[in-house]
């Protein structure tokens, strides 16, 4: 067995920094669950001069990934770069020179993942990614894991910090989108570019990888429907407020049939008693049903500096356990089923649906009769006059197949009396 255990580091931004702090300030616990100590033999960095949120000893640092990955004395490598390229190669070679890996790169699992864990299996080393989804929240080994012996029937979470801050101001506060947005920047919730946040693409690749896990089959995730926040107004969560729901981002995977599956990442409406309903601010919590164990729900900080690093000393101290034991490479791919991706048309949900119409006669019949032509019809309907011979409309329709509601909306879109349909989404249960 031995008695330290070398690790590299790539990258010592904010998850790199965290990854560190936890190492150092828990040395001592660590190296008593562990049975060895943890060593810290090479950082890579971009800019050796930079200023950084912790203490690392100048001789470890390198501007020189290559340094870190042929090290012969380096058992582990953390990748905490970010991205796909050069963090693919940077994981390659360093599982062909014979070290495991840990990784909080959510983008590199979800697009890559597949082959990587695989090359992982072949050479019989440890791949571990749990800070890639939930920041601190344990989530990927317990489905790996714990949860191993359950089919599961559905996944669905709260799972960008971002995104959920923002809805949660708009909803406490009345603020509107653009407000809250610029006020996230400022706070450091929101990235100067906030793209991937807001258009849901961060919450894609991190249900891709859950539902990957979940179900047992390689979830591409180019294949998961992806609907951002940006078209989420004040008054849509007003009226959602006054229908008893909040409004939530939400990646949300479901089993169909025997070989089927859903994956999807939108805006939806849900019901105030739903145990998501009440995960507010920068918390992510993940709702998981599975066969056998029935409802259970992960919750936590899902992002920041020291909630991911905890989660990547987390997968390095498995690791290192491994090491000592022998026992490298024991949770292995477990993407062995082919499962069909129902496409969005096809998924059945219920809808909210608000509009701005004429105020006069027979306008809100001629709106149920492009709805029923497409075989929607209305559980909850709310009219109300808005001055200047206008009246907004506020439905929620009962279950349907969305490509019926999408055709519905265009038949609505085309009548004489509808000014304006401001926005649809869709309702869980």
């Amino acid at each position: 067995m031995k008695d330290k255990i070398n690790i590299g580091i790539l990258g010592l931004g904010v998850v790199g920094s965290g990854t560190v702090k936890v190492l150092q300030q828990n040395a001592d616990s660590i190296r008593e669950k562990v049975g060895s100590e943890i060593v810290i033999r090479k950082v890579a960095v971009r800019d050796l001069n930079k200023r950084r949120a912790t203490d690392v000893p100048r001789e470890i640092l390198t501007n020189n990934p290559i340094e870190v990955l042929d090290d012969p004395e380096i058992d582990i490598i953390c990748e905490l770069i970010g991205g796909v390229s050069p963090a693919r190669e940077y994981v390659m070679r360093a599982l062909k020179n014979g070290k495991h890996v840990v990784s909080a790169n959510k983008e590199l699992i979800a697009k890559e993942g597949y082959l990587i864990t695989a090359e992982a299996d072949r050479l019989n080393l440890d791949f571990q990614f749990e800070g890639a989804v939930g920041g601190g929240i344990p989530i990927i080994q317990p489905m790996r894991n714990a949860l191993s012996g359950n089919r599961v029937q559905e996944l669905m979470g709260i799972v960008n910090g971002t995104t959920n801050y923002i809805l949660t101001r708009m909803t406490l506060e009345g603020a509107d989108f653009d407000m809250v947005l610029r006020d996230a920047q400022a706070q450091g919730y929101a990235e100067a570019d906030p793209t991937s946040d807001v258009g849901g693409f961060d919450a894609q690749y991190k249900i891709a990888i859950l539902s990957s896990i979940a179900f047992n089959s390689r979830v591409n995730v180019a294949d998961v429907y992806v609907e951002g926040i940006t078209h989420i107004t004040r008054r849509d969560i007003e009226c959602a407020r006054e229908l008893g729901h909040v409004i939530k981002l939400l990646g949300i995977a479901t089993r169909v049939g025997d070989d089927g599956v859903q994956v999807r990442v939108h805006p939806a409406l849900l019901p105030n008693a739903h145990p998501l309903a009440s995960t507010n601010d920068v918390y992510n919590a993940i709702y998981v049903r599975g066969d056998s164990v029935g409802d259970v729900m992960f919750y936590g900080r899902g992002a920041g500096m020291m909630p991911t690093g905890s989660a990547v000393v987390g997968d390095v101290i498995d690791v290192c356990r491994n090491i000592r034991m022998g026992a490298t490479g024991r949770v292995r791919t477990n993407t062995f089923e082919a499962k069909r991706m129902i496409p969005m048309v096809d998924v059945e949900s219920k809808y909210y649906l608000r509009m701005q119409v004429d105020d006069r006669p027979k306008v809100l019949a001629s709106v149920a009769m492009a709805l029923g032509d497409h075989d929607v019809s209305i559980e909850t309907v709310v009219q109300k006059s808005t001055g200047r011979d206008l009246a907004e409309i506020i439905l929620v329709t009962h279950t349907v197949r969305e490509g019926n509601m999408r055709e519905a909306i265009e038949d609505i879109r085309s009548l004489e009396t509808v000014r304006q349909v401001f926005n649809w989404i869709r309702v869980e249960k």
